[in-house]
């Protein structure tokens, strides 16, 4: 009998507690909203239980720009119809024949838009192991010599790299590059300086020249580089402390570099080069016809880590370029166009049959890094119970990041917005503001800890 009443005791605590969730976060709500930095905001907040019972909103059907917790819709959608063990591919070829050792054609690479290709994330696919591959397979082939061109075939994807909504200033930024159909270095290079000046980059980038405006004061990195995809210029300006330190950018031309950078791999490896470096979307700007290779014979297939792989790393560092190789890859493999525009359609088009009113998901990218992207944070919470119920929920949920008390959640952050969207304790949750003029991650996070 004494079990029984404590058990009895625990379960009514248990309801109460659940009972007055609601008004807690409601005051929460009220007192986040009434300080002076939420004086202009807007806030969506959406709340449930892992049934899909709601437990609290406030505006949940309103659409807000969610920054990062776009990348939730995204991440879902590659596991559910590309599968968690799909890889990219990028392959080698030659053209012509093998004479004495002299290869008397070009060395062709292809790729159906790989963003891991050179990433320093994933062991065993570092440069130095692409390097290594390509090196043994040409000299497999008996080659010392090549005696014609390197192409870049990176036509896979349609010819814009960047998505139509994206702000300049964000574009040449590391965060911020564009999607080719081959992608090097997850399209990144390093500029080195000391104070404002330029000592140079860690790897070459062909035909760049710099314009900069940068200024020696203060004590951290207030630098922004500018570049435009296929552009010759950079632009850096801002502040950086007079000491040695390194930003990161966008790469203008990544196939151009990889191209590169495979020039002097072949010199280090006394493999005779002295042609061009030459890509299909060079030969569209400078309206030539693209070069095809029907007869050229595959010398190396190397491929992406498996899907899993990639989308941890899209979720836990929120890395924007693969948002929008993924969009592209929806709008090749379903509509047989890889644009931005036909891969958000299909984005679109898939939550819609997942139950999400289309009102509530007006998506204009894959990564969140537009602000022209409105999604509610219904519409979060309910693609997060859809999430919850497939078999590769696993590699999903291990993919969020941990932020506070344990909150397992992808968090979006850019100019006076902040979003958090995930699981905590058996609720399901979604919160976005606009246009608040404060400490937004403390605020929110202070809100998500009454989940308990």
């Amino acid at each position: 009998m004494k079990f029984s009443s404590n058990l009895l005791f625990i379960f009514a605590t248990a309801s109460i507690s659940a009972q007055n969730l609601p008004q807690k976060l409601d005051q929460a709500v009220k007192t986040f909203l009434s300080a002076d930095a939420a004086y202009a905001s807007n806030l969506s907040f959406y709340v449930s239980d892992d049934s899909g019972k709601m437990i609290y909103e406030y505006q949940g059907n309103k659409g807000l720009t969610t920054a990062s917790t776009q990348k939730i819709f995204t991440a879902a959608a590659a596991l559910e119809s590309l599968g968690k063990d799909y890889r990219y591919e990028t392959t080698v070829s030659i053209s012509g024949r093998v004479v004495q050792g002299v290869l008397k054609g070009d060395l062709i690479l292809s790729s159906n838009g790989d963003p891991t290709l050179g990433s320093w994330r994933y062991e065993g696919y570092r440069p130095k192991d692409f390097q290594k591959k390509i090196i043994e397979a040409i000299k497999n082939q008996g080659v010392t010599r090549i005696d014609g061109n390197i192409f870049l075939d990176d036509s896979f994807f349609d010819f814009q790299v960047v998505p139509g909504g994206w702000p300049w200033n964000d574009m040449g930024n590391y965060y911020g590059p564009g999607v080719w159909g081959i992608n090097w270095r997850e399209n990144q290079f390093d500029l080195n300086l000391r104070g404002s000046h330029i000592l140079g980059t860690n790897v070459e980038l062909p035909n760049v020249v710099w314009v900069n405006d940068l200024k020696t004061a203060g004590s951290s990195d207030r630098s922004i580089i500018y570049t435009a995809p296929h552009s010759p210029v950079a632009h850096i300006s801002g502040t950086l402390p007079n000491k040695a330190i390194t930003v990161a950018g966008a790469m203008p031309n990544p196939p151009l570099t990889l191209g590169n950078e495979i020039s002097n791999w072949l010199k280090e490896s006394k493999i005779e080069f002295g042609g061009e470096i030459i890509s299909a979307s060079a030969q569209r700007i400078a309206n030539q016809k693209v070069t095809k290779y029907p007869d050229a014979k595959i010398i190396l297939t190397y491929p992406s880590p498996p899907m899993e792989k990639i989308v941890y790393w899209f979720l836990r560092k929120s890395v924007n370029m693969y948002g929008e190789t993924l969009v592209k890859t929806f709008g090749k493999e379903n509509k047989g166009e890889g644009s931005f525009s036909s891969g958000v359609e299909w984005l679109k088009d898939f939550w819609k049959a997942k139950g999400i009113k289309p009102q509530m998901i007006n998506f204009a990218d894959g990564s969140g890094l537009s602000p022209q992207n409105y999604a509610s944070a219904r519409a979060e919470v309910q693609a997060l119970l859809w999430t919850k119920k497939q078999p590769w929920f696993a590699t999903f949920y291990e993919a969020l990041p941990t932020h506070g008390i344990g909150i397992k959640a992808k968090s979006g952050t850019m100019r006076n917005t902040k979003s958090y969207a995930g699981y905590h304790n058996g609720y399901v949750f979604s919160i976005i503001v606009n246009n608040y003029q404060g400490n937004a991650s403390e605020s929110l996070l202070k809100i998500l800890y009454n989940l308990k």
